[in-house]
């Protein structure tokens, strides 16, 4: 998977079940930003918000890909039914946000003007 992830993009884990891409690390280190500012991409089988103790997703639970700017700021959610529809899916729209495809600052109710400034100037959408 990490040989087909668009530049700035990286995988933070792999499993059966779930997967988890991770945008300019190296820029949204918490040391600049806070941490929970890492946009990131979750491709998970079966929702996220599974109810704490039921056991793994059930083989027809649907895949879910969800891109996140911050914990509390949920972008864009697709759903797809099999792992390879839902790997391709989290591809294109790792894509379009690095090139700068979303209005992110749409998502928030209370902007964070530098960490936003500096997304748009990684997507290109500051030029």
């Amino acid at each position: 998977m990490s040989d087909e992830l668009p530049s700035g993009w990286d995988a933070w884990s792999e499993e059966p079940t779930r997967l988890v891409l991770v945008y300019r690390p190296d820029v949204f280190d918490a040391g600049e930003f806070p941490a929970p500012c890492l946009p990131t991409l979750y491709v998970t089988k079966g929702s996220r918000d599974r109810r704490p103790g039921r056991p793994d997703p059930d083989a027809d639970d649907p895949w879910h890909v969800t891109l996140y700017l911050e914990p509390e700021i949920e972008g864009v959610t697709a759903v797809y039914d099999d792992r390879d529809a839902a790997l391709g899916g989290a591809l294109d729209l790792a894509r379009d946000f690095a090139a700068g495809e979303f209005d992110y600052r749409s998502w928030y109710q209370v902007p964070r003007p530098a960490y936003l400034d500096r997304l748009d100037e990684l997507t290109g959408r500051g030029t």
